[in-house]
Parts: C-alpha cells; sequence; structure tokens
C-alpha cells in the first residue's frame, strides 16, 4: 500500500514590488547574504492584505501603501534551513511608501533585479523560480 505524502505547506506571502518601469522585482539581501522577496509567514487568521504590511514594517520597516486583493504568483518549494517543510509562497503586488528602509537581520540591502542581472548572487529559491515565470506588463 502507498503511503500519503505530507501535503502540509508553510504559507508564506510575499510583496511583488515592481520598479518604475515594470520590469523588475524587489528582493532583499538577508544577514546571510542571500537574497529573498519581501514577506512572510501567513499569521493565523489574518488575510494576507492585514498582514504583509506587517511583515514589511517588521523586515524593511516600509509602509504599504497598497496591497493587490488577488496573488499574482504562486510558488511552491521547500525551506532551504529546514528541508522537511514545504513552503508555498503566494505574491501580492505591492506598492510602497518609499524605499527608504530600515536594515535588519532579514534585510540589509535591497536591489530591483531581472534575469539579466542576478549573475553572483544568491538567491533563494522564490526569487530564483519568479525569475522563470516573471513577465514585465503583466501585472496591474
Amino acid at each position: 500500500m502507498n503511503e500519503i505524502p505530507n501535503c502540509f505547506y508553510r504559507v508564506s506571502i510575499k510583496a511583488l514590488v515592481l520598479n518604475e518601469t515594470r520590469d523588475k522585482f524587489l528582493v532583499c539581501k538577508e544577514e546571510d547574504g542571500r537574497w529573498e522577496l519581501p514577506g512572510g509567514g501567513l499569521d493565523w487568521d489574518m488575510t494576507p492584505q492585514e498582514d504583509l504590511p506587517r511583515e514589511l514594517m517588521e523586515e524593511m520597516g516600509l509602509k504599504a501603501t497598497y496591497i493587490a486583493d488577488n496573488p499574482c504568483y504562486f510558488i511552491t518549494g521547500r525551506s532551504t534551513n529546514h528541508p522537511e517543510i514545504r513552503i508555498a509562497n503566494v505574491l501580492f503586488e505591492t506598492k510602497l511608501e518609499h524605499l527608504n528602509f530600515t536594515p535588519s537581520d532579514e534585510c540589509i540591502e535591497i536591489k530591483f533585479i531581472d534575469v539579466n542581472e542576478v549573475e553572483g548572487m544568491e538567491l533563494f529559491d522564490g526569487p530564483r523560480k519568479l525569475l522563470k515565470m516573471f513577465k514585465p506588463g503583466n501585472h496591474q
């Protein structure tokens, strides 16, 4: 008899912050040198529109001025630190009041990237997979 595979995912909400020409997206460099999308785990009983502003404020000290009603990308993978944990990254287009961030362990640097600008960057799975899927101009 086949075993039922582990089907539990940690839900992570991520901000898709686009540059002015909407052809690059924002990533944050974490203290360990790897680049990740801004955002984090969705708290119990919260909507992404309620919880993503908290994550952005905690990680970057930045205020969200807009979060889309619906997600624009859905990316699954494994936790880098805990490979036994599966992660479902749900991305929402987000606008920020400004980009004058406050550094933290989860964000010591920010940068807009596209597929042509990542050579030599150590990326988490989320941004790496998003680069393959990202279609400039397909967003609100």
